[in-house]
């Protein structure tokens, strides 16, 4: 039951801040909200009991004699994934203190719905349902760059758009080919759609189009190109959200999808998607490099990190899994720290081209400790949440392929340069004039969401074992049952 009131706690307060809320009590009203969401996945995490099978299933017949059910159940992996959601869209509310310019109960309601959309497609037991909640988080996201974007953003929001309705509708096309091959009657249950026999052709097709459809919401190169154009537009809370938690929409479907459907053709596939993989990481690096928008730039970052998170998925190996899941989370935090420092140097300083800026840190040093936490983080510099993630993903390829492994690694010298140059452009050297004029103080919401993810770059930096002890059991069940069935 607590996973059905985890979905319906965002879903109703969307209702109640597009329809009852007014004026400056709307933020406060969203940020209630979250957070009885967050403390709720709290509560959950304390009551459960880690066995690696789902937990607090709630499931009602949907639709009358189909075998499709409202089914929502966690495991580890599905917890954590709800833990991240649910922590980081507070912060993403509160770290938007500019007033959105009209339909500001509409802003905040589309914001919730999307969370509750994020948090049914982790806990999605049925591919119907699993399904239904990916398309509904495309919807608000769509309105909310396409209606609060910067320019170009119905061009850029309809590319968006098309990229992802095409992904979905070869997901579903999918799901409902296994459906019409379960047993009579007929379930879309993931536990029934697993169990289907397949002919290597037939799961060839299912590869291809599941693939597709993660690869595109991930990004994986060469199916990237709506990206960097959608993070640049969209809002700053639209950024946030689509790099902090959307993207592992991806993921989490190869870990939870792709992977368990798709086992007897897996290895088939395995190393030339692989090599995709790695190759799209050191040309996402090389392009961040060169980058001087600070929001392209993070755009960049982020399809590089996705990418070797992606190829430790797909190395198969337990440790390289669990720290997939596991930089699942980090990334999450650390991209949304690096969007929200960009919001608050284009805010106070009319401009987030690096070659404009530079300085900050001496006038607003509090921002640039902040800015060196998060690059620190993102460097994978030990005793921060980067390092325990990165080394067992890099572990895992290298398990599979020393030679991928060896071009993947090159993303942590990659990772120091692009960081570091841009740290050294933005906080450092001569204060330009806008720079010296502007406002430099970080306000109490700026401060209160920088801070919560600093203690958290730090803790699981720290204190890793709790998190992979968390996505270990649900991790070894799934590659026990790929073991089991391909043997």
């Amino acid at each position: 039951m607590i996973t059905a009131i985890l979905i319906l706690i965002p879903l109703i307060g969307s209702a109640a801040v597009m329809f009852t809320g007014r004026g400056k009590g709307l933020k406060r009203n969203a940020i209630i909200v979250s957070l009885i969401a967050f403390a709720v996945s709290i509560l959950a995490l304390a009551l459960f009991h880690n066995t690696g099978e789902p937990e607090f299933s709630f499931s009602v017949p949907w639709i009358s004699g189909s075998g499709i059910n409202f089914h929502v159940a966690m495991d580890g992996i599905s917890l954590l994934l709800v833990l991240l959601t649910t922590f980081l869209f507070p912060i993403i509310i509160i770290a938007y203190p500019k007033p959105v310019s009209g339909r500001v109960n509409i802003f905040y309601g589309l914001v919730l719905i999307l969370e509750a959309s994020l948090i049914g497609v982790f806990t999605a037991c049925d591919g119907i349902v699993f399904y239904i909640f990916w398309e509904m988080a495309l919807i608000p996201a769509y309105f909310i760059i396409a209606l609060w974007g910067g320019n170009n953003r119905i061009r850029i929001t309809f590319k968006f758009f098309i990229y992802t309705i095409t992904g979905s509708l070869l997901m579903l096309g999918a799901i409902i080919w296994l459906y019409l091959h379960t047993p009579n009657p007929h379930s879309a249950e993931f536990s029934a759609l697993y169990k289907v026999a397949t002919t290597r052709n037939a799961q060839l097709w299912i590869f291809s189009a599941l693939f597709l459809a993660f690869a595109i919401k991930i990004p994986i190169i060469p199916f990237h190109t709506w990206q960097p154009d959608t993070y640049t537009s969209a809002p700053p809370a639209g950024s946030m959200i689509l790099a902090g938690i959307m993207l592992k929409m991806g993921i989490y479907g190869i870990i939870r999808l792709l992977i368990p459907l798709c086992r007897d053709t897996f290895g088939l596939l395995q190393y030339p998607v692989m090599i995709l993989i790695v190759a799209g990481i050191v040309y996402a690096s090389v392009i961040a490099v060169t980058q001087s928008d600070l929001k392209r730039f993070a755009a960049w970052v982020s399809v590089a990190h996705a990418g070797l998170i992606t190829a430790g998925a797909f190395s198969l190996d337990q440790s390289a899994l669990q720290g997939a899941v596991l930089q699942m989370i980090s990334h999450g935090i650390n991209i949304v720290g690096l969007f929200i420092i960009i919001d608050i140097i284009e805010t106070a300083y009319k401009s987030r081209e690096a070659n404009e800026l530079g300085g900050i840190a001496s006038v607003n040093p509090k921002l640039g400790i902040f800015f060196m936490m998060i690059m620190l983080a993102t460097v994978a510099i030990p005793l921060t949440n980067g390092f325990p993630g990165e080394f067992l993903l890099l572990l895992g390829i290298f398990k599979y392929s020393v030679w991928l492994s060896a071009v993947a690694g090159t993303t942590i010298i990659f990772s120091a340069v692009y960081m570091f140059k841009i740290y050294q452009k933005v906080m450092l050297g001569p204060v330009p004039e806008k720079v010296k004029f502007s406002e430099n103080k970080l306000s109490g919401f700026e401060m209160t969401a920088l801070v919560s993810l600093a203690v958290m770059v730090f803790f699981i930096g720290c204190f890793p074992k709790p998190f992979l002890d968390l996505a270990g059991p649900a991790v070894k069940n799934i590659l026990d049952f790929i073991t089991v069935t391909t043997n």
